[in-house]
């Protein structure tokens, strides 16, 4: 079995194995020799199995060859994401703590929680964004549609369920906006990663849920789980049949989801610059390309000041979503 092969398999079963550090047979090649030998944590705000896992192997592997030295993934979740980022933004700017992060805390999790304890524009390193995610609404089998889905719920108020990674997530954010524009109610089920949410839907205990692609890809082919459509511009090559949500009758039903890294505010610049060249080229491996191909990983602007644009305006945009849905910070 080849390695990517192995990769897959880890994923898709929600295996720990892909918490291993991977250890390069080359000598520390970053500034001043950075890492210097020692272990570098990226963290992940999530639980094991989700799309961040992909993302975060890509960063891994990469570095690796460009840096040698030892690069461990280290799974941080609760809170919306953002106990994983928290830990980063108080960890020492020496280059031994990045965040393989995500809009949920830097961009949604400010207007969910009172005191976030960072502030994502001041309290960051900003390095690179790095991808954006594709999504789909998923649903345990019994549910073959979503027009059924929709009328169920209107015959129902309140029965049926749905999982999400935390107030203010995406995932959560996603299904307000669907039941708004559907005018329907559903019962709110958080859960601390994509992951166990996605198996308590395949048990049948919750019905359906927005999610990343990767940790749904093998249940959706496989048809243990039906995808009900994506909230994009187009349909995802990686499953054609699914509709998007405008063919379903919600235009400009989109999601507006992405992955980036971070460091710790002060991480020292020659460092900074040498990451964000490490992330160019992790990224145009051929293994990444092909990763993210099969995992619906969709390219963004690299670079520090795509970042910092693109937290900004999604600050002041989901401030306005969050005010219209009612959510008040916890």
């Amino acid at each position: 079995m080849n390695r990517s092969n192995i990769f897959r398999r880890a994923l898709l079963g929600g295996v720990g194995a892909l918490a291993a550090p991977l250890v390069a047979d080359a000598q520390s090649k970053g500034p001043e020799g950075w890492p210097n030998g020692r272990s570098v944590s990226l963290v992940i705000p999530f639980t094991p199995g989700g799309g961040t896992d992909v993302v975060a192997r890509i960063l891994q592997e990469g570095f690796g060859e460009t840096f040698g030295g030892n690069f461990v993934m280290e799974h941080k979740p609760g809170a919306t994401t953002t106990v994983g980022a928290r830990y980063v933004a108080r960890a020492r700017p020496d280059g031994g703590t990045l965040l393989v992060g995500s809009n949920s805390a830097l961009s949604q999790a400010p207007f969910a929680y009172r005191n976030l304890g960072y502030d994502p524009l001041t309290d960051f390193t900003h390095i690179s964004l790095l991808f954006a995610s594709a999504y789909l609404l998923v649903a345990h089998p019994r549910w073959t549609s979503f027009a059924e889905v929709i009328e169920a719920a209107k015959r129902q108020p309140g029965k049926l369920s749905y999982a999400t990674w935390g107030v203010g997530s995406t995932a959560h954010m996603l299904m307000l906006e669907l039941c708004e524009r559907s005018g329907i109610e559903m019962l709110h089920v958080p859960f601390g990663g994509p992951a166990p949410a996605l198996t308590e839907i395949l048990a049948g205990r919750i019905d359906m849920m927005f999610t990343t692609f990767a940790p749904a890809r093998g249940h959706v082919l496989e048809r243990r789980l039906s995808a009900l459509g994506a909230p994009h511009e187009q349909r995802l090559a990686a499953v054609p049949r699914v509709p998007t949500m405008g063919e379903l009758g919600l235009p400009e039903f989109l999601v507006s989801a992405w992955w980036c890294l971070a460091g710790p505010a002060g991480l020292p610049p020659p460092l900074a610059d040498a990451l964000e060249q490490a992330v160019h080229a992790a990224i145009a491996r051929t293994q990444a390309q092909r990763l993210a191909e099969e995992f619906g990983l969709l390219p963004l602007p690299l670079g520090p000041q795509a970042m910092r644009a693109r937290i900004t305006r999604d600050l002041a945009l989901n401030e306005g979503l969050m005010r219209k849905a009612g959510i008040t910070p916890e």
